[in-house]
């Protein structure tokens, strides 16, 4: 099993191809869609990025996964089955929850809300197959109710849930985040063999440092500077709620 990163630095934002070398099956996680802020143009550079990898590779890629809806990116997922037309893509079933509460933030009247905009809802816990490559969605939320972490063979790809171990952790003050829940998401991530690597969805390099993408969950749990093993509850959420006060929306 291989994994390929991509780092856009306008959002910081990490995304993922996870290959099977053998029989080339493959799945993306967290694919950006590049936008110009200041005249809200849209464009593809991030996904003809990846696109150029799955080519070269000759990759069979079945699924791009969400591991939660984006405050920060938009997403290019859709934009690969112009290409692959039999690929899904999939996210928490308990993305329903984060539409019915945007529907009413944007008053989107004529809005279903019921996940239907995606191929795959993924069930909390299930396994499920990308050719030979097994996923499990383990249920994070907190930084938002539909985030899930996804664990392939000894790695887990955590979305906003959990950082660099120098940067911390998601925040948790969108409509319906609960840093409470988050500490327990993170407990559920700890409970983890020591020795899985760790994917983080954003890398914000503190002090400018280099680009760094990758730990432990060992490494988290004994040096996370908001969320180590021995934090307790209570403190953690004292801290992230007088935090998450003083972050711009």
């Amino acid at each position: 099993m291989k994994i390929q990163h991509f780092f856009d630095p306008d959002t910081f934002t990490l995304t993922y191809v996870v290959f099977d070398e053998k029989t080339k099956d493959a799945l993306i996680i967290d694919p950006v869609l590049d936008i110009e802020t200041a005249s809200g143009k849209l464009t593809d550079i991030s996904t003809q990025k990846v696109l150029n990898f799955l080519k070269s590779e000759n990759l069979k890629p079945h699924y791009v996964l969400e591991t939660h809806a984006h405050a920060d990116h938009l997403s290019s997922s859709q934009l690969f089955k112009k290409y692959y037309p039999a690929i899904k893509v999939g996210v928490s079933e308990r993305i329903k929850a984060v539409q019915e509460v945007f529907k009413g933030v944007f008053n989107l009247t004529d809005f279903a809300a019921d996940g239907s905009d995606f191929d795959y809802l993924i069930k909390d816990n299930e396994v499920f197959s990308a050719g030979t490559i097994k996923v499990q969605a383990l249920p994070t939320p907190g930084h938002t109710p539909a985030c899930t972490s996804f664990v392939i063979d000894n790695n887990v790809f955590t979305g906003d849930a959990l950082f660099m171990p120098d940067y911390g952790t998601g925040r948790c003050d969108f409509p319906m985040g609960s840093a409470s829940h988050l500490y327990d998401s993170v407990q559920r991530l700890y409970a983890l063999p020591e020795e899985t690597n760790v994917f983080v969805g954003h890398d914000y390099q503190p002090e400018g440092r280099e680009l760094k993408y990758q730990t432990t969950i060992g490494e988290s749990k004994a040096k996370n500077i908001q969320l180590k093993a021995a934090t307790s509850k209570n403190d953690y959420v004292s801290f992230r709620e007088a935090r998450d006060k003083t972050l711009k929306a």
